[in-house]
């Protein structure tokens, strides 16, 4: 009956474990008491505690403020004063070089280390100042579309170094050098600037360097310079630089700095196979034969390709060196390009009025001939030259001298009958040898009315 009783337990497992959940759900009297009891100290405790903490904290804050008020106080570096308006600011004294590359000195237009100068913007005009006390300057790469629309002219100290821009992730500093520097008298060069990652990673995909005031001498703490910023720019990676093209160019460059003509590209490789090989060899060709040299470029360049490259070769500078070409009749002064200077001929000074004829065609005769033997030309330094004593013999000189006396003269020529025929320039030659700019194959360069002065034609 044992074994019955125990198989007739076991039979109902369900039933057990129901009285069991049942007998687990239902709490004792004297555990809800306790809970009860146990909530409301905790509510008298927090109600109690929370004044004094209030109390502790109220009083550390404000003794904390206290001695940070003091700290201050003792600190006249530290005090917060709002900035005095003032007309004071730096600016770039030039423009930059450009373009720019990577790992490049970074110059201005004239290839000089840029310079700052503080000046004064009251009224129109910038005039030069100083402080009576060095400045300490930063230098700083700003985004190339700072600032925007009213804020062109004007922007806030926060708006500056809101648009600084630092170097990318993982990357060296943006810009290295001499980035810390101190004015003194009102000016100051800066040195070595170069950048050292391209600007095709930001939106405006430019740059601007910008100039701040870190720090000003006693007296002039509170008082704001404008900060100075160039204008934007593009920073290309330092590969691209040995195609770069020059401006401005010069005369011994390789003509494939000039616009529109690429390092061994088509136009390069056809100049170069008739001998124009740099600037000076372009310009030279340009001025006695500019249809010959339209030929070797051919009709893959267009009007306006042209008109782009040939404004571009003009920037050139000349320089100094003239180069003379004589002959037993005549003395040829030419310029780098094969542009007249001065022409002697048969003894008489020959100027760019009033050419004729044959005239005309002799003196484009010889500055060909000039051109093709120009290796063979006498290079000289134009200062020396522009002297006429060391040009002219004795009575060549006097008779120079003498046309300097015959401004607005009547000159009175005999031609079966008198007739009076009035010339109004500076340099008065005998009436078959008055002489005019070429108008045809050769460029020539006339002498002003004022004494000294040249003109291009």
């Amino acid at each position: 009956m044992a074994a019955k009783r125990f198989f007739d337990d076991s039979a109902d497992p369900d039933s057990n474990h129901s009285n069991y959940k049942r007998m687990r759900k239902t709490p004792s009297f004297a555990s809800v008491i306790k809970e009860v009891v146990m909530v409301n100290f905790l509510d008298n405790f927090c109600s109690a505690l929370e004044p004094m903490l209030r109390r502790v904290v109220h009083e550390e804050v404000e003794n904390g403020l206290r001695r940070c008020s003091r700290s201050i106080g003792r600190s006249p570096s530290l005090r917060i004063k709002a900035m005095e308006p003032s007309n004071l600011r730096l600016i770039f004294n030039k423009k930059l070089s450009l373009p720019i590359f990577t790992n490049s000195k970074i110059v201005d237009s004239h290839g000089h280390p840029l310079q700052l100068l503080l000046v004064d913007a009251t009224g129109d005009c910038l005039v030069p100042t100083t402080l009576a006390s060095p400045i300490k300057v930063e230098i700083v790469v700003l985004d190339g579309d700072f600032p925007i629309g009213e804020n062109e002219a004007t922007w806030t100290n926060e708006e500056f170094n809101k648009n600084i821009v630092k170097e990318r992730v993982g990357k060296r500093p943006l810009l290295t050098g001499e980035l810390n520097i101190t004015m003194r008298d009102g000016v100051v060069s800066l040195g070595d600037l170069e950048f050292t990652d391209n600007s095709s990673w930001i939106r405006s995909r430019k740059f601007r360097l910008g100039a701040k005031v870190v720090h000003v001498g006693k007296g002039q703490n509170n008082v704001r310079i404008m900060e100075a910023m160039t204008d934007s720019f593009m920073v290309k990676d330092h590969r691209g630089e040995v195609y770069k093209k020059h401006y401005p160019p010069e005369l011994g460059d390789d003509v494939w700095r000039l616009e529109k003509i690429g390092k061994d590209g088509t136009f390069h490789k056809k100049l170069t196979s008739q001998g124009i090989k740099t600037v000076q060899d372009f310009l030279k060709l340009a001025n006695i034969d500019p249809e010959k040299l339209r030929r070797i470029l051919g009709s893959g360049m267009s009007e306006k390709m042209w008109e782009v490259t040939y404004r571009h070769a003009k920037t050139c500078e000349m320089g100094t060196k003239l180069y003379i070409a004589r002959g037993t009749t005549y003395t040829l002064i030419l310029n780098p390009i094969c542009q007249v200077v001065k022409a002697i001929i048969n003894g008489q000074i020959c100027h760019s009025r009033e050419l004729r004829g044959i005239q005309r065609a002799y003196i484009e005769k010889l500055v060909k001939d000039a051109y093709t033997n120009w290796s063979s030309l006498e290079e000289v330094d134009g200062g020396l030259v522009m002297n006429e004593q060391a040009l002219l013999t004795q009575g060549e000189q006097n008779a120079y001298q003498q046309q300097h006396t015959m401004r607005r003269s009547t000159l009175v020529i005999a031609s079966g009958s008198e007739q009076a025929v009035e010339y109004n320039d500076w340099n008065i030659v005998n009436s078959t040898n008055i002489c005019s700019p070429v108008e045809n194959g050769v460029r020539y360069i006339s002498e002003s009315s004022s004494e000294g002065e040249l003109h291009y034609l």
